[in-house]
């Protein structure tokens, strides 16, 4: 059953890639095949039990599948028109599309305003099937003053709409796993003799599917704050906030517990008392049950060992809003014939087992791994000179954005790969909005 393309969409075009099939079956064709295959293994579950509980069967499931599909561009485009316009009414290019456009050439490959001004002159015929652009093609200073004026907290808002919309669409509902909170500089992204203070991002990264699910700035650098505000408009209901040592504190505890969520919390020397009583603790307990995890990869072997102890057991503790456990992660790790150690210690406002405080460290991870890792050396964030205003930020929104939608087709490639995929086929770069998993 093939996917449809979206209305005004145009068929033309060659798929360069068609001829590399190698006589694969393709999955283009079954959406069924490519949700189940290309899901992360957590996410698996959830799309069995969307294939089970659908009361019409299989063909019903497509039905709703294709026509979530197909509702993609427009989704996109009627969030981002409830983006508020900062410019005089006589400018004349609309906004939303100009967002739309910034968007579609950052998934092809655009670094900056310059960038993504030529992806629209270059794509122009293409893109008019899309958009209007009834002025013609938008200039660079067009660009750069757009993203120079919006509200970053505008354009946040509208990242966080798509996401819940599209999770809705598809039957997933608000996050139930892990939800890692992390910061991110935009390194280069400083004004003029300010590169000791470069504009702070903080996302909120659901792990289970892998999609950065919010982000906002952090003003005057300041993550706590920022982290605060991000979480209050989140659903995070049964969810595992995890978070680095500096969010280990009593106001962070609980706003999660006002969001009826649980937390798992880095603990450092930055909270003194808690940290010297969790050390005591664990010194004093002697041998306790632990899971032990081995990897070795890259010439390097890294052994873990995660054990937990409850209150119960935890003896002069100070007072921590929801604290119901302390874990610990003991890492040896050899490479080229050095060792090195570590501990760590992480608050937990729930009880868990030694195998699932495991399990949720590694998962907070994957917010470096997958996501910043993927904004600096894909998108080249980084790297990124524009640093006039509120560009910095909004840039960097519109990159997370992309990322999503990259990250959620179905084709078993790298970002990079899709990327380049995206530039060189029209196909394929209608594809990333209609094939959302």
């Amino acid at each position: 059953m093939a996917a449809k393309r979206p209305e005004g969409v145009g068929s033309t075009g060659l798929d360069p890639f068609a001829a590399h099939a190698g006589g694969r079956r393709s999955t283009r064709r079954d959406p069924l095949c490519r949700l189940r295959r290309h899901l992360p293994l957590e996410g698996r579950g959830i799309a069995d039990k969307l294939i089970g509980s659908c009361q019409v069967g299989k063909e019903g499931f497509l039905r709703g599948f294709l026509a979530t599909e197909e509702a993609a561009v427009p989704l996109i485009m009627s969030i981002l028109r409830e983006v508020r316009d900062p410019r005089d009414i006589n400018a004349r290019h609309n906004l939303a599309e100009l967002l739309f456009l910034a968007l579609a050439a950052t998934l092809c490959g655009a670094k900056s305003c310059v960038d993504i001004a030529e992806f629209v002159e270059g794509r122009e015929d293409e893109l008019k099937e899309i958009v209007d652009l009834k002025h013609g093609c938008p200039s660079h200073d067009t660009f750069s003053r757009v993203f120079r004026l919006i509200d970053p907290q505008e354009l946040s808002s509208a990242l966080s709409a798509f996401m819940s919309a599209l999770r809705r669409e598809l039957g997933l509902g608000s996050p139930r796993g892990v939800v890692a909170i992390d910061g991110k500089a935009l390194r280069r992204g400083y004004e003029k003799g300010r590169a000791f203070m470069p504009p702070l991002m903080v996302s909120a990264w659901d792990a289970e599917t892998r999609l950065a699910i919010a982000a906002t700035r952090a003003l005057g650098s300041d993550e706590v704050g920022a982290t605060l505000a991000l979480l209050k408009s989140l659903d995070l209901k049964g969810c595992t906030v995890t978070a680095d040592a500096l969010h280990c504190r009593p106001d962070t505890a609980e706003a999660l517990i006002a969001q009826k969520a649980h937390y798992a919390l880095g603990l450092k020397a930055n909270r003194g008392r808690l940290f010297a009583a969790a050390e005591k603790n664990f010194a004093a307990a002697g041998e306790i049950a632990c899971f032990e995890t081995r990897d070795t990869a890259h010439g390097r072997t890294e052994v873990r060992r995660a054990s937990i102890l409850p209150l119960a057991k935890l003896k002069d503790l100070p007072v921590f809003p929801g604290l119901k456990a302390i874990g610990r992660i003991e890492a040896l790790r050899t490479a080229d014939d050095k060792t090195a150690t570590s501990v760590r210690y992480i608050v937990l406002s729930k009880l868990l087992t030694p195998r699932k405080l495991a399990q949720t460290v590694r998962a907070h991870w994957t917010i470096e791994n997958q996501l910043h890792w993927s904004l600096d050396v894909v998108f080249h964030e980084d790297d990124a000179r524009t640093r006039k205003d509120n560009a910095p930020q909004n840039l960097a929104v519109i990159r997370r954005l992309a990322q999503n939608i990259l990250a959620a087709h179905p084709l078993d490639k790298p970002i990079a790969s899709k990327m380049r995929r995206a530039n060189w086929s029209k196909d394929f770069f209608y594809d990333l909005f209609t094939h959302m998993r």
